[in-house]
């Protein structure tokens, strides 16, 4: 199994002046709701997509894109506009139409000399995206900031940052996917339902689930201490062999009948990550996972939804249970969790934010994310599919990021990252 923890490569990147992209034509304004799964993950994420040159370069990539964009927010006109509060205190857009952020840069190095772009890698990567200069907070950043880099050898990237408020993974690969079939001269393959009333909470609230994702844990271990150490970020790749050993592992004993890849993964790093971090036996830790409930609604939410679809679903056992009882006790856990969500479930989860206005508690939690579904590896600006797609940094540093990888997009890479000492107990557990 391959890791990469290699050195930072030292390149500057010399970026023009940002300019505002407003759709081509005029859009509905005012103000946009925002559902209650859209408000808990107001996050930025930033990724990047990497094209090679074709015979004509990278000369017209800039025209291309950003053309594309103006033509593109036609239709997803609420990301040309600006994040507010509402009167109760919620997330909202007020589409003005202002645009979104654009920025031409170039580097004079080639992108193979970036190395290794498999992994987060907040001081290299997160050159190629433009963080507005000053933003205190989410409400400062537009919703999409886009930069496209010419490099030297003809190839280009395209770096994003998006707020998670806007749009949940599937929403944003098909956007993403819409912007580059726009470039292409394309119809939408699937245009944007925007209307996300459809998930407001009922009336009154009821919340009729027990929602253990808010709970705070009491830390009793000394992972304060270790995450004082530098972090360390590393990509585990895990070939359909390695997949299928770990699934036969988690069913080797006869409890389960059946075993996903995503549960024994999940199960497998989770076990890993709190015996690196050393956790004691008694101390309660926690996974988070979110569950696309597209499917999950009754009835189901129309395909193209724009906002987010999902919500995270929860375990809870020590560590010690963890770590005592074979594979298959872990696997059990992810699979009850995956259980949970029904339509009943999204909904309360819906009502139990209209009620508490609570957030998602970190202490002593893995928060698992999944892109291996996803095919942002698919988006074609003209230039063919990208060499690589995918994140610049991860977002908190409980959150593991499992995304796709291969011609055929049957492997997956674990990325994370870890206090130092940390990650090299968990290195050596990932050799199976």
């Amino acid at each position: 199994m391959e890791n990469s923890s290699s050195s930072v490569f030292e390149f500057s990147v010399k970026q023009q002046e940002p300019t505002l992209v407003p759709p081509a034509e005029e859009t509905e304004k005012g103000l946009y709701f925002l559902s209650n799964l859209d408000q808990n993950i107001a996050v930025i994420v930033r990724t990047i997509y990497c094209f090679k040159s074709d015979s004509e370069g990278n000369e017209r990539a800039v025209e291309v894109i950003k053309d594309a964009l103006s033509k593109v927010l036609v239709h997803y006109y609420p990301l040309a506009g600006r994040l507010t509060i509402s009167a109760e205190g919620k997330l909202i857009v007020n589409c003005g139409g202002e645009g979104a952020v654009f920025v031409e840069a170039e580097t004079d190095c080639t992108i193979e000399e970036i190395g290794d772009i498999t992994k987060p890698d907040p001081v290299t990567l997160g050159k190629l995206v433009y963080d507005i200069p000053g933003a205190k907070n989410i409400l400062e950043i537009p919703p999409l900031v886009a930069q496209v880099t010419k490099f030297k050898c003809g190839g280009f990237v395209l770096g994003l940052c998006m707020n998670h408020c806007m749009f949940d993974g599937l929403g944003a690969m098909e956007f993403v996917n819409s912007w580059g079939e726009t470039a292409r001269g394309l119809s939408l393959n699937v245009p944007p339902f925007l209307d996300r009333s459809i998930l407001k909470a009922r009336s009154p609230p009821k919340t009729e689930f027990p929602h253990h994702e808010f709970a705070e844990i009491e830390d009793k271990s000394d992972t304060t201490e270790l995450y004082k150490e530098k972090m360390q970020y590393s990509s585990f790749c895990f070939d359909p062999d390695k997949l299928d050993q770990l699934k036969m592992k988690a069913m080797e004993d006869g409890v389960l009948a059946k075993c996903t890849t995503f549960e024994a993964l999940s199960a497998f790093v989770w076990r890993a990550r709190s015996q690196a971090l050393r956790l004691q036996p008694d101390q309660q830790t926690k996974l988070l996972f979110a569950v696309d409930g597209r499917s999950k609604f009754d009835p189901p939410i129309p395909k193209g939804y724009f906002g987010n679809g999902i919500v995270l679903t929860n375990s809870l056992c020590s560590a010690g249970e963890l770590l005592e009882n074979p594979p298959s006790f872990t696997v059990g856990l992810v699979q009850k969790a995956v259980k949970m969500v029904t339509d009943g479930y999204m909904r309360s989860a819906i009502d139990y934010f209209e009620k508490t206005r609570a957030r998602p508690s970190l202490a002593a939690t893995l928060l698992i994310t999944t892109w291996s579904r996803l095919s942002f590896h698919t988006t074609d600006f003209g230039w063919g599919e990208p060499l690589f797609s995918g994140p610049v940094a991860l977002p908190e540093k409980e959150v593991i990021l499992f995304l796709s990888h291969g011609k055929e997009r049957k492997s997956i890479n674990v990325l994370l990252g870890l206090p130092a000492s940390a990650m090299k107990t968990f290195q050596e557990l990932m050799q199976i």
